[in-house]
């Protein structure tokens, strides 16, 4: 596919069959702020980009990708100063990010404010993955934005990671509304994912910078990581204290029931009203945490279709429920 970027802050358009999607940093990064999807360019992989606050555009990553399940996604930062910002670093998160950022490093740790990075995002955990991408283009967007900005890589669930600009227009561009041509990524691979949580440092999941870097640093790694707050490492996700019920028809007594579709439960405790599997998906932890702090008898999720998004939703469910582990 012929490359459409010369500059940075160019608004040209990309060709071919996406004839309205602008290719700029000015063009992607209101694509960002209207809710919508962008092919961007990091150094490890193309990544398919969304407002990391927004929990509706945040589905429509998952919706997009056909992703089975909610892993938590990397927010991607201009810099370290904002990363702070939405991550509690401790001596040895500093270290790493002086040492590897801009660059192909994640690093997880305690979520600062659980406001800023949807719930959806960070998968219901009070960890989250951040990362600075050493791609100039990636940046200048950040940048601009202003905010976190969640990209897994650009590829439909379970092919290969587009490295290229072609492949990850051919994989998702379609549900993209602005793409950014950063040439071949210069790494090819997926970040590695750090873990800095209680005073340990563990390796959630190998990349281009290694083990032995790491080390280097911060000591040897503590063997017992966190797999399910890396990116492509989930195991479990958040579960309510409370007992999940699922497939229920109607509230049992002391319950609360999370209803689906038109005149199932109350508005209140509605995935979505109208039976809109993104509304759901982008509700989905925010209640389960809201029920949860209301010490029902149970939390009864009335049944969610199996089919395109609801896939992960029901995923999701059955892990809170216990029936995953």
């Amino acid at each position: 596919m012929e490359r459409t970027d010369r500059t940075a802050g160019e608004g040209e358009r990309v060709p071919g069959d996406a004839p309205g999607r602008l290719s700029g940093v000015e063009g992607a990064v209101a694509a960002l702020r209207a809710g919508e999807l962008l092919i961007m360019p990091t150094e490890t992989v193309y990544g398919l980009a969304a407002d990391a606050g927004n929990p509706d555009s945040v589905a429509k990553i998952f919706e997009a990708k056909g992703r089975p399940r909610f892993n938590p996604l990397i927010s991607h930062v201009a810099d370290a100063v904002a990363a702070e910002r939405i991550a509690v670093f401790d001596d040895a998160a500093r270290r790493l990010a002086a040492a590897f950022w801009p660059g192909p490093l994640t690093i997880v740790a305690p979520c600062r404010d659980m406001t800023v990075v949807s719930d959806l995002a960070r998968a219901g955990l009070d960890s989250i993955a951040v990362r600075v991408p050493g791609h100039a283009r990636a940046r200048a967007v950040l940048d601009a934005f202003g905010g976190p900005v969640v990209a897994p890589s650009a590829n439909r669930s379970g092919r290969p990671s587009p490295t290229t600009f072609a492949d990850a227009m051919e994989e998702t561009g379609s549900f993209a509304s602005a793409a950014l041509d950063g040439g071949p990524c210069a790494v090819g691979v997926e970040s590695t994912v750090v873990s800095v949580l209680d005073g340990r440092v563990a390796l959630l999941r190998p990349g281009s910078v290694t083990r032995e870097e790491i080390e280097a640093l911060v000591g040897p790694l503590d063997g017992a990581g966190e797999g399910h707050r890396s990116p492509g490492r989930l195991t479990r996700h958040y579960a309510p204290v409370s007992p999940v019920r699922l497939e229920a028809g109607e509230a049992g007594a002391g319950e609360i029931l999370l209803g689906f579709g038109p005149g199932v439960g109350v508005e209140r405790w509605s995935l979505s009203p109208s039976g809109d599997l993104r509304e759901a998906a982008a509700n989905l932890f925010r209640l389960l945490r809201e029920a949860d702090r209301e010490g029902p008898a149970a939390i009864a999720v009335a049944p969610i279709p199996a089919t395109g998004l609801g896939e992960a939703i029901n995923d999701r469910l059955e892990r809170a429920a216990g029936f995953v582990g």
